[in-house]
């Protein structure tokens, strides 16, 4: 049996799935997956306002000692307003796919299960894991799915995640790692009063400021031979006082740090609540990692999928771990780990698109991947 993956592309867009997803798209995969030879199942994690999310786990084994596994997600941003069509209506313009997922990632997703239907059943064991939050809280996506898979023994001996990577054509890069990320809230509490009268009050805004000063004095790192330096950056400032003659009973402030793997999250938090109460001892600081920095070296992962690469493109891929979060995140504590995927100019923006030709292009690559990966 053959897959498109066009049309599997399309028959995805078309199944709307704003993060948190669940239902139709998650069935219009189960239905791509079971001919293929798929044990599919699907599950209902999480309560709101984080969920429920829908993730699905699909393995089909084969003869080979190896486990390959492809990790992605259903789940897509909001589509926004002023798309030239509509977004959850895919539409071929050119030698263009239009719609919401196109590239991140249905795309992806329907290139690898079209791979894997090109690849023979008793070459080894493949399996897909995939979640519908990973643009969302990612509370009871891949987390809540790994736990699935450690109750069932699914363990991969190598995951792939699907993630746009490439930046100005198909296959100029994958990562190999990611930064780890960490909000951080400062609240600073002072005694509100009037202005004229400041020996009654306590404002709270000097002390904030004081301390956002002393935040921003800090280097935490000149990077490594895979990573950039860690930053923080402040993303919020907030008092709320809407009188001009009233000192404000509180302040607070909202930053965000991308950190390579010479930090940890939990120390970041702790350096910026001893900043904080250096300044203002009853200063609450709260900190939400989002995940840690991760490295997967180079190695016979990265080296296949780049010679896979190489053979449908003629180039070889730079190794990064530029970018954002993703899921591999989580996905490395199970085996080693890398991501590659379409060219990621269009996602989260109006009228995301993906080129025909990559997308039957990158599941030859895909396919290329596997049987590197479970015959040689």
């Amino acid at each position: 049996m053959t897959i498109d993956p066009i049309d599997l592309a399309k028959a995805l867009i078309a199944a709307p799935s704003v993060t948190p997803a669940t239902g139709a798209v998650f069935g219009v995969l189960e239905a791509a997956l079971v001919p293929l030879g798929f044990t599919v199942e699907r599950f209902i994690d999480g309560i709101e306002p984080d969920g429920p999310v829908e993730n699905l786990l699909a393995v089909r084994r084969g003869a080979g000692p190896v486990h390959f596994g492809f990790a992605g997600h259903l789940d897509v941003v909001p589509p926004g307003v002023g798309w030239a069509s509509d977004a959850f209506v895919p539409e071929i313009r050119g030698n263009l796919l239009y719609g919401r997922g196109a590239v991140d990632m249905k795309g992806a997703i329907a290139a690898f299960v079209a791979a894997a239907a090109a690849t023979p059943v008793e070459a080894g064991t493949i399996s897909l894991i995939v979640t519908g939050d990973e643009e969302g809280a990612a509370i009871f996506g891949t987390r809540a799915l790994m736990e699935h898979m450690d109750a069932r023994g699914v363990r991969p001996d190598m995951i792939l995640v699907g993630e746009p990577t490439s930046v100005n054509r198909l296959g100029d890069m994958m990562k190999i790692g990611r930064r780890g990320s960490v909000n951080i809230w400062i609240d600073v509490p002072g005694v509100q009063g009037h202005v004229a009268y400041p020996h009654l009050a306590d404002n709270p805004i000097p002390k904030l400021v004081r301390i956002l000063a002393a935040i921003d004095g800090v280097t935490l790192d000149e990077g490594t031979d895979w990573f950039q330096p860690s930053n923080i950056e402040f993303t919020d400032i907030e008092v709320g006082n809407g009188a001009t003659n009233v000192i404000p009973a509180s302040a607070r402030a909202r930053l965000s740090i991308r950190f390579n793997d010479q930090q940890t999250g939990a120390e970041l938090v702790e350096m910026i609540e001893r900043i904080a109460h250096d300044v203002e001892p009853r200063a609450k600081v709260v900190g939400k990692i989002s995940g840690e920095a991760f490295l997967t070296p180079p190695g016979d992962l990265s080296a296949l999928v780049a010679e896979a690469v190489h053979a449908e493109t003629d180039i070889m891929p730079e190794l990064s771990t530029t970018g954002g979060t993703s899921d591999a995140r989580f996905l490395h504590a199970l085996c080693p780990v890398v991501e590659f995927g379409l060219p990621n100019a269009t996602m989260h923006k109006l009228d995301e698109a993906v080129a025909v030709a990559d997308l039957h292009k990158l599941a030859a690559i895909y396919r290329g991947v596997l049987m590197r990966a479970l015959l040689d």
